[in-house]
């Protein structure tokens, strides 16, 4: 996954190189000053202030980084030098505890923090600021860097559960979150599929619930590898781990999720249970019905006996209670958790029912244990059904609705939405070429388009925005390296959006920053996705010229070449040289090259119709987060190479007939339709059912020209590109107006009875 042509670098020369201050993230103020430049040598000394274990640590850090990116090996002191040094020190005046100042000249670089951690970030960009490449000295132009962090919970997360990772990888996951200036780790630590913290409690946790006999292969397939998968981390390890982030300013904030998703613990102590079980630890993934019973006093035994013993290893303010996908079927039929509500005298109100409300009870009960011990809880949104707890925070990942109610109601929220942060989601439109994900698509453009802290808030709401964060969920992710791959590079994206103010964002100055970061990854050997290096492609209907206007670019500004018959191209291919028109069928290949190393091959295929690049009205609304580029989809020659849904290739309505109206610019001649609808019923997708074709000759009065019934039969989930190739009797027109409707989600389907999702990517007529 490495990039050859972006990272090659004068390896085993001794000369001398420079500094570059345009870092990731940017700092906030960045000014030259005169005066000749400060040269870094093995003689240089890394001085820090005596007695201070912290800063001791810092400086050790300094003189590592500088080692493994130039090869000179610096030392630390604590003797009284004025020159040829680097000096460390704290009492910046800041109200900003992570803010830093960097002064740098002849004589000596000087980073000043408002604290240890404001010392270590300037560290940080002082890092990155060295040039990756052996040599004998590096030249820092005579500067001053102010700095601060915009969001005081800068977050990423990894989840264990599914898929356990050794000791030494976490630990090589948290250098990877400081040189991102990450500080908070959210350990997702317990799932149905695997528990991870040892208790001595409760022994059997790790005795029987950190191993499942077997992992589902692919999505649910049905087959099974047959190989036991597990692991868990013992209380000294899980303390070593603490210990390491907190030298690196990371706090780790675990997460025992509760009452759901909690099979591996049920199957330890199934006693724990509305039914008693038997229950297993399962190897596939999904939402099950069995959860702790809220009805048991042991229940609240176990869960009070566990987080006791998860505060003694983890000293963080907060605590990650989870909340999300805990089904109440279970406890609608448990006699002990009716008894429970009737106790407690819940009732269906409010949209909620009582069983909803009976999780806010378990979620206010937990709050309040852990408050008692001067602990906090964080709760994904799904805590917001029923009564929020009084002084839970937020995690809001359905979307940023939860987030801004809670911060409304005047709870702290931590924004994590799927749409930009979730990084077990698929990072380039051809899945086919990519390692196994969970769907989705999140480029890394996406990621950095990011607001945390939505205008549709008030200052004072906005306050109560903590800061963003990425999550990676490893249902498809066992490997350390594929871990690394779907982090990298989009953490860089994310780690703008945590620091930097939103005015001093851009994306295409970001982009220019980026492969100096990227030799750091190589040095250090991380394993990164490599699509923005890659050959970007834009295509726009022209409906003046009836073409589609395609436009090349590369992060670099390399040299493009392209074919349009399908071959593969090289540098006697035709060489991009700007904006081109297509009206005919093509399939496009194009390739950057750099110094003879081509990039991925970017493959489209345009296949023309009669409707192809004609001007198009929608006469409906598509849903919000899948309207893309609105009505030209349907006509750009263009398809969806697969069913994921979230490419930009297939534009999605919720529940509403998708009817647009395509102007032929002239009477033509029609006797068929193709539609192709994207069905994935996991995700409440489904086939069209009826296509309707009308013609006019004035946009005002439509005639019916045909009315095709679609029956899905089906009784279990599939996904799949269903296609609709409709003939009829020709019929000459200037107007065709399409309706495509959708299906009601049937019986067998948890959405039973509601209008479904239809997504569509072209309407081909001939």
């Amino acid at each position: 996954m490495l990039l050859g042509f972006i990272t090659s670098c004068s390896m085993g020369g001794r000369g001398t190189s420079e500094a570059d201050y345009d870092v990731i993230p940017l700092p906030m103020e960045i000014t030259q000053e005169t005066g000749d430049a400060f040269s870094l040598t093995s003689a240089t000394k890394i001085k820090y202030p005596e007695g201070n274990d912290k800063m001791k640590r810092n400086a050790e850090f300094l003189v590592e980084y500088i080692n493994i990116a130039t090869g000179l090996k610096t030392a630390v002191s604590n003797e009284s030098l004025s020159e040829n040094v680097i000096i460390l020190a704290t009492g910046l005046d800041s109200n900003n505890s992570e803010a830093y100042n960097i002064n740098i000249n002849s004589k000596a670089i000087t980073i000043t923090g408002a604290s240890e951690a404001g010392v270590f970030y300037g560290i940080q960009t002082l890092r990155k600021a060295t040039p990756v490449e052996e040599v004998g000295s590096v030249l820092y132009s005579a500067v001053n860097i102010n700095d601060e962090p915009r969001f005081g919970y800068r977050g990423m997360s990894l989840d264990v559960a599914r898929h356990f990772q050794p000791v030494e990888f976490v630990k090589k996951y948290i250098d990877m979150l400081a040189l991102h200036n990450v500080n908070q780790f959210h350990w997702h630590l317990t799932e149905d599929q695997g528990w991870r913290i040892e208790i001595d409690s409760y022994p059997r946790l790790t005795e029987v619930g950190s191993m499942r006999n077997e992992t589902v292969i692919g999505r649910n397939s049905g087959e099974f590898d047959g190989i036991p998968h597990g692991g868990f981390y013992t209380k000294d390890e899980l303390k070593d781990i603490v210990e390491y982030a907190k030298e690196r300013y990371i706090t780790v904030i675990p997460e025992v999720d509760l009452p759901g998703h909690m099979l591996a613990a049920l199957t330890a102590y199934p006693e724990l249970g509305c039914t008693g079980g038997p229950y297993e630890v399962v190897g596939e993934w999904g939402v099950f019905d069995d959860i702790l019973c809220a009805g048991k006093e042991e229940t609240f035994t176990f869960l009070e006996a566990v987080l006791t013993e998860v505060m003694e290893i983890f000293p963080s303010e907060y605590i990650h209670i989870g909340g999300d996908e805990a089904p109440k079927t279970r406890w609608e039929e448990c006699p002990y958790c009716q008894a429970r509500i009737k106790e407690l005298g819940l009732t269906d109100r409010d949209g909620h029912n009582a069983e909803h409300y009976l999780q806010s009870y378990v979620t206010a009960r937990v709050e309040k244990f852990l408050n008692d011990h001067g602990r906090r809880i964080i709760g994904w949104d799904e805590i917001l059904e029923g009564e929020l707890a009084p002084n839970a925070t937020v995690m809001s990942w359905r979307g940023m609705e939860g987030g801004i109610q809670a911060a409304r109601m005047g709870h702290d929220v931590i924004m994590t939405p799927t749409t930009y942060a979730y990084f077990d989601y698929y990072q380039a439109q051809n899945t086919d070429e990519e390692p196994l994900g969970i769907g989705g698509f999140l480029p890394l453009e996406q990621v950095y388009s990011f607001e945390p802290a939505p205008d549709i808030l008030t200052d004072d709401e906005k306050k109560h925005i903590l800061g963003p964060q990425a999550n990676l969920w490893t249902e498809y992710i066992k490997e350390p390296w594929h871990v690394e791959y779907m982090v990298l590079p989009r953490l860089a994206a994310m780690s703008e959006v945590q620091w930097m103010q939103p005015e001093n964002k851009n994306y295409e100055n970001f982009l220019e920053r980026l492969p100096r970061l990227i030799k750091h990854y190589d040095k250090l050997d991380y394993t990164y996705a490599t699509h923005v290096f890659d050959v970007q492609g834009k295509y726009t209907p022209n409906f003046e010229t009836n073409s589609l206007d395609v436009v090349f670019s590369t992060i670099d500004d390399a040299d493009v070449f392209y074919s349009l018959d399908g071959t593969e191209p090289s540098e006697s291919s035709i060489k991009y040289e700007g904006k081109f028109s297509i009206s005919e069928d093509a399939e496009i290949n194009a390739v950057a090259i750099r110094d003879g190393v081509k990039s991925k091959v970017l493959n489209e295929v345009v296949k023309v119709n009669k409707a192809t690049y004609r001007p198009i009205e929608l006469l409906t609304t598509p849903a919000r987060s899948y309207e893309y580029s609105g009505a030209e989809m349907l006509i750009d020659g263009l398809t969806g190479k697969n069913t994921n849904y979230r490419t930009g290739r297939w534009i999605g309505f919720q529940g509403e007939d998708l009817v647009a109206v395509i102007d032929m610019q002239q009477p033509t001649e029609i006797s068929s339709i193709k539609i192709n609808n994207a069905v994935v019923t996991g995700d409440w997708i489904f086939d069209s059912s009826e296509i309707i074709v009308e013609t006019s000759d004035d946009k005002n009065s439509f005639v019916t020209v045909v009315s095709e019934k679609i029956t899905d039969d089906k009784n279990e989930h599939w996904s799949e590109i269903s296609t609709h190739d409709i003939t009829f009797e020709p019929v000459t027109a200037r107007y065709f107006k399409i309706t495509v409707k959708p299906s009601v989600m049937p019986e067998w389907h948890p959405g039973k009875g509601r209008s479904a999702f239809i997504f569509v990517d072209e309407m081909s007529l001939n």
